[in-house]
């Protein structure tokens, strides 16, 4: 793992908010508005940010934990804005905080750690 960030370093990611990044589940579409389940997948991407830059060609990186306090609505066609700020390094893990933005309003904040491991140990865990 290449020792590239320290608590504080910041990366940042936009999203307009298409139609598949809203509420639609087995029954149907919900609303035309960012779920929470695509604002996680585009908060640990914003966060994943790191990882890309800090893993050597050897290694990959996982996601251990996310949470979400989705706190407004942000529409179909509206851009969300990510923060992503490391919080932590330790050994070989990366924790980040995170927000995102939407004209101004905060959309939701949370909290998102990954971990960096050789692919060999990643592939044991995977075949077990």
């Amino acid at each position: 793992m290449l020792p590239l960030f320290k608590p504080g370093d910041t990366k940042y990611f936009s999203r307009i908010v298409r139609p598949e990044d809203c509420a639609s589940f087995d029954s149907g579409h919900v609303h035309p508005v960012y779920a929470t389940f695509a604002l996680a997948r585009d908060a640990e991407w914003c966060c994943r940010l790191f990882v890309l830059d800090m893993k050597e060609t050897s290694e990959e990186g996982i996601g251990t934990r996310l949470t979400v306090e989705h706190l407004s609505p942000a529409l179909t066609g509206s851009r969300v804005d990510f923060t992503a700020v490391i919080t932590q390094i330790q050994h070989h893990e990366i924790t980040c905080s995170y927000e995102a933005v939407c004209n101004g309003r905060i959309v939701a904040t949370g909290i998102q750690v990954q971990k960096i491991l050789s692919k060999e140990k990643l592939e044991k865990l995977f075949t077990q």
